[in-house]
């Protein structure tokens, strides 16, 4: 079977910057992608990029892949937007890899780029609500925050799942997001103040929701058969998988289950001929803290109801025995909707080659990544696990 690697990867800093738009961004994390790449690389080279983007507030919403292609000076090349909500940077990876395998194209970008924080507060919860079930949940007045707040409220009845819990992901991700240069939120956070912030919806309050962000994230995938034209040191795709849930929570059997979360790692651990206790470090999807304590379930690396247990029993820390998150999760380090599952890529990248920029954030020896990027309220799933 052909097989697919990751040569280069880049992303911007995350954070709020009024000064640039979509095409500055991306031009930022192209530019380090392109400084990663140890041989060299020869823009010609690249044959297809996919970018992912909600939307960017509704600026650019046709033809923006062409038009960061273009600015950074790749024009004339196949170039795609994915849409996929929170899931697009996932998916654009997913469409790289598929078009690499193909033998369509041999080099290709996987990319994403999102510019939130310049759009008012009212219009970021429209470009963000109607990523749901617009007739059933956000015309009935749900929103993201609402729909992952019945969903701990249910965990919680369920498992006994308890709020200090929900707290313990968000103390986690902000120690390691203030090791990390590129993350929005640079500073560490205690349990008592995690545990007191201001309510958003009950029981989730300020510290267990991310934000929205602007940022920007490469990553150059190739055909592995000429990975060492690029660097010594590529990163392989050992599998992906990618899956979809119904849209809305109430059409669920259980609104404590990602199907699709497990449907697209039962994929992708079946292409890597790996399972779940092969996994020695992940970033997953922490749009809000009881998202990533989903993550720990579905991903197979707890049993149902024992994420809480889990985090408690630190198996989740950098030193643990499956670190998550060390690049600070979408929480610290920031949620640019299109970027973040590239981002992820790009952490995962560095993680396995030993080149994270702060050894406070390594995890030594690391062989095998899972990255996990979720659409929504888990409409959409991406899985992809990397190798050295």
């Amino acid at each position: 079977m052909k097989k697919v690697a990751i040569v280069g990867a880049g992303q911007s800093r995350y954070g709020d910057f009024p000064e640039k738009g979509i095409k500055e961004l991306f031009f930022d994390a192209y530019k380090d992608m392109v400084s990663s790449v140890d041989k060299g690389l020869d823009p010609k080279a690249i044959e297809s990029a996919y970018i992912g983007n909600l939307g960017s507030g509704g600026f650019q919403l046709g033809n923006m892949s062409a038009l960061v292609t273009e600015y950074v000076g790749l024009p004339h090349i196949n170039t795609m937007r994915i849409e996929n909500a929170c899931a697009s940077g996932g998916y654009a990876l997913a469409a790289a890899f598929m078009d690499v395998l193909s033998g369509t194209h041999k080099v290709a970008i996987a990319g994403g780029v999102e510019k939130m924080t310049d759009v008012s507060g009212m219009k970021q919860k429209y470009w963000l609500g109607v990523s749901g079930d617009t007739e059933y949940e956000r015309l009935a007045g749900t929103t993201f925050s609402g729909l992952y707040a019945l969903i701990a409220q249910r965990h919680m009845h369920e498992f006994g799942t308890k709020r200090e819990h929900l707290s313990m992901v968000a103390v986690k991700n902000h120690k390691n997001g203030a090791q990390n240069p590129k993350a929005q939120f640079q500073r560490e956070i205690t349990l008592e103040q995690a545990l007191k912030g201001p309510i958003v919806a009950a029981p989730l309050n300020l510290f267990d929701c991310c934000s929205t962000t602007d940022g920007a994230s490469a990553v150059l995938v190739c055909d592995a058969d000429i990975a060492k034209q690029f660097t010594d040191t590529p990163i392989y795709v050992a599998g992906f998988g990618t899956a979809s849930d119904y849209l809305a929570i109430h059409d669920r059997k259980s609104t404590v289950i990602l199907e699709g979360t497990k449907k697209a790692s039962d994929r992708a651990y079946k292409m890597a001929g790996l399972s779940a206790k092969d996994i020695q470090l992940a970033e997953v999807h922490d749009c809000f803290t009881i998202a990533e304590l989903l993550a720990y379930e579905d991903l197979g690396f707890c049993e149902k109801g024992k994420a809480g247990k889990y985090i408690e029993e630190g198996h989740t820390e950098i030193g643990g025995a499956r670190p998550v998150n060390p690049s600070g999760g979408l929480k610290s380090k920031g949620h640019p909707i299109g970027s973040t599952g590239t981002g992820q890529a790009y952490e995962m990248f560095n993680q396995l080659r030993g080149t994270v920029q702060k050894p406070t954030r390594q995890v030594k020896g690391a062989e095998v990544g899972l990255i996990h990027n979720v659409g929504g309220s888990g409409g959409t799933v991406a899985v992809t696990i990397m190798r050295r």
